[in-house]
């Protein structure tokens, strides 16, 4: 039998085929789909791979029904690749710079509709991270049975081939550089954008808060009208087994280095008020199903994506100094806890 049709592989199987001058794609794991073949897990990468210069990770896909957030991904990569063409500034920004980019982390998901993996796990709950505090129930994680929502996966078991890329993927091109940031993009909580960091797995303020703060600070002088909620995850709901909080957790085992790691939730609520058919529609809960809306929220989220790699290359004119650690962290803790 033949494997099922995924445009998104297709999307992106052309970008690597149109940037071949300019970026480097090789596949870090292949999923299988039980008597259907196998698809490729990809990762992209462009612009100066040498270690003392800051980078950025783009990552979609890891949940297979939130389609929006790997088509988001892609959209900016063929964004990046068609400036490359004639963008003299681009091609300076990657000489400081290095992006990589995961779109479709979860291929075997996406291609059958469900929002774990073709084993039933959910990638978001299946890292070896415990809750330090209550989950809601199933929400937050369950071991109970793939065939509900939220599996974790097997206690004491390795973590699923996907996430396995993914952390390798990280640790090898972001956790190993001074400076570094990440963004997932999902759909399906909430009728606002949010922008999320860790922790997930306890109320506790980060390592890292001042830089959060700073991040935000700056974001919000140069972005006066954007829509996004910036807060930690917590401040929603718990959960086991995050794997950013897993990688955060790893990277400050270096404290000299600094890894950001960010989740975009996109609010597919408000798509589903606008279009209520959407309902009856499994996949019309996580992405927008009319044409022009879908454009509006792949053109709304490129001026995040793009804004990530600018303060990365500048990280330097933006992180507060030692002295200033303190302000920002303060008010952080006023502003979020």
């Amino acid at each position: 039998m033949s494997l099922l049709q995924l445009p998104e592989l297709e999307a992106l199987e052309r970008i690597i085929e149109l940037g071949a001058g300019w970026l480097q794609a090789r596949v870090v794991r292949e999923v299988s789909l039980p008597g259907k073949g196998s698809y490729p897990v990809y990762v992209v990468t462009l612009g100066n791979p040498a270690r003392d210069v800051p980078a950025v990770g783009y990552f979609g896909g890891v949940h297979g029904l939130e389609r929006i957030g790997a088509e988001v991904v892609i959209a900016y990569l063929h964004s990046l690749v068609m400036r490359l063409q004639w963008d003299s500034t681009l091609h300076r920004q990657l000489e400081s710079l290095r992006l990589v980019f995961m779109p479709i982390v979860n291929p075997g998901g996406m291609a059958l509709g469900t929002r774990a993996n073709p084993s039933g796990v959910d990638l978001m709950r299946n890292a070896p991270v415990q809750a330090a505090e209550a989950v809601p129930f199933l929400v937050g994680g369950q071991r109970i049975s793939s065939g509900l929502p939220w599996y974790r996966g097997p206690k004491g078991k390795p973590m699923e081939a996907e996430n396995q890329a993914v952390c390798e993927v990280v640790t090898e091109e972001l956790l190993s550089r001074d400076f570094s940031l990440s963004v997932d993009c999902h759909s399906g909580f909430g009728s606002r954008d949010r922008i999320w960091f860790p922790y997930a797995h306890k109320r506790a303020p980060i390592t890292h808060l001042a830089e959060m703060r700073a991040l935000k600070e700056i974001f919000i002088q140069s972005h006066s009208y954007h829509r996004y909620v910036i807060e930690p995850q917590s401040l929603q709901y718990l959960a086991h087994g995050d794997l950013w909080d897993h990688l955060y957790l790893q990277s400050c085992e270096r404290p000299e280095r600094i890894f950001l790691p960010l989740t975009l939730e996109m609010g597919s609520w408000l798509w589903v008020k606008k279009n209520p058919r959407q309902l009856f529609s499994r996949h019309g809960i996580f992405n927008p199903l009319i044409e022009h809306r879908q454009q509006r929220v792949l053109r709304q989220h490129q001026l995040l994506l793009d804004f990530l790699s600018r303060a990365a290359s500048s990280q330097k004119l933006w992180r507060p100094t030692a002295d200033a650690r303190a302000q920002h962290h303060a008010q952080a803790l006023q502003d979020w806890y």
